[in-house]
C-alpha cells in the first residue's frame, strides 16, 4: 500500500511542508519510509539517524506533532489514511529539513559537578552500597540523550530559559544520578536552586509522557531534587541551623 508523509524541508531561513507518496509495508517504522523517500524521491533529504534501534537517540523529530524517536515509532500506530507529519525538534535551531543544533545541551553537561565518591569503606579497597540504593539510580542510566524531555520541556520551548541557565529535564536526570548515587560526595544543589533553574520546572510531567525509555523523569529524579533543595534552603530549621554554622 502507499502512504504520503508531510516532511518538512528547508533551513533556518525558511522552509515548507512536501507532501511524498511512498510504498510501505508490513513492520515499517517511519524512519524506513523517510529512508525509502531518500532514496527514490529526495536524495537531498537531510535526517539524522545512526543504530536504528532505539538506543542512539539521533533520529528525534515531531510524528504528527508529538515528539518521537522515527525508528521506534512503526506506521502500524498510525492512522496512514490520512498525510504522517514529520518535523524537526521545535526547541532547537533548525540546521536542514529535520536535523536540528543539539550542541547545546553538549555544552550544558561540562557545566554539572562531576562524581566525586567517598572513600573505601573496606580494606581491600572496595565501598558496601545497599542494593535499594544502586536500583534507585539505575533507571537514570537508561538515557539515551534524545533528548525529546528537552524538546516537549515548554521552560524551554516555550520561554527560552535555558538562555538563562535552565537545563532541561534530561540534565536533571543527569544531576539526580549524581546526587542520589550511594558512593558520591558532591553537592549540586545550590547550582540547581540558582544557577541551573531547578525552580522553574513546574512538574507537568510532559517530560516523562515522551521519553523512550519510559524514565520517571518527574517522579523519581526532579520532585526528589526539589524536595533536597526545599530541605536545604527553604525549611526553617535547617535555615537557622545553616546560619549559626555560617554556611550560606
Amino acid at each position: 500500500m502507499n502512504a504520503t508523509f508531510r516532511l518538512w524541508r528547508g533551513d533556518a531561513g525558511r522552509g515548507q511542508f512536501i507532501d511524498y507518496a511512498t510504498e510501505v509495508s508490513e513492520g515499517m517504522v517511519v524512519l524506513d519510509a523517510v529512508h525509502r523517500i531518500q532514496a527514490d524521491q529526495a536524495p537531498d533529504l537531510a535526517c539524522r539517524w545512526n543504530c536504528k534501534a532505539g538506543k542512539c537517540g539521533s533520529c528525534s523529530a515531531e510524528i504528527n506533532g508529538r515528539p518521537k524517536l522515527m525508528c521506534m515509532t512503526r506506521l502500524n500506530t498510525l492512522d496512514l489514511s490520512e498525510p504522517v507529519t514529520v518535523e524537526p525538534m521545535r526547541a532547537f535551531p533548525l540546521l536542514k529539513d529535520l536535523v536540528t543544533d543539539v550542541s547545546w545541551n553538549f555544552r550544558v553537561k561540562p557545566g554539572i559537578k562531576k562524581f566525586a565518591p567517598r572513600r573505601p569503606d573496606a580494606a581491600d579497597g572496595t565501598w558496601r552500597m545497599a542494593q535499594r540504593d544502586v536500583d534507585r539510580v539505575q533507571e537514570f542510566r537508561k538515557c539515551i540523550e534524545c533528548y525529546l524531555c528537552q524538546d516537549v520541556c515548554h521552560v524551554i520551548r516555550d520561554h527560552d530559559k535555558h538562555a538563562e541557565g535552565f537545563i532541561g529535564p534530561r540534565f536533571f536526570v543527569y544531576a539526580a544520578a549524581l546526587e542520589m548515587h550511594p558512593l558520591d560526595t558532591g553537592d549540586r544543589l545550590k547550582d540547581l536552586k540558582n544557577a541551573q533553574g531547578l525552580g522553574y520546572c513546574n512538574i507537568t510531567k510532559c517530560c516523562t509522557t515522551v521519553c523512550p525509555e519510559h524514565i520517571h523523569i518527574t517522579d523519581n529524579a526532579i520532585i526528589p531534587l526539589k524536595e533536597r533543595v526545599v530541605d536545604r534552603f527553604y525549611d526553617p530549621v535547617t535555615r537557622l541551623l545553616r546560619v549559626l554554622r555560617g554556611g550560606d
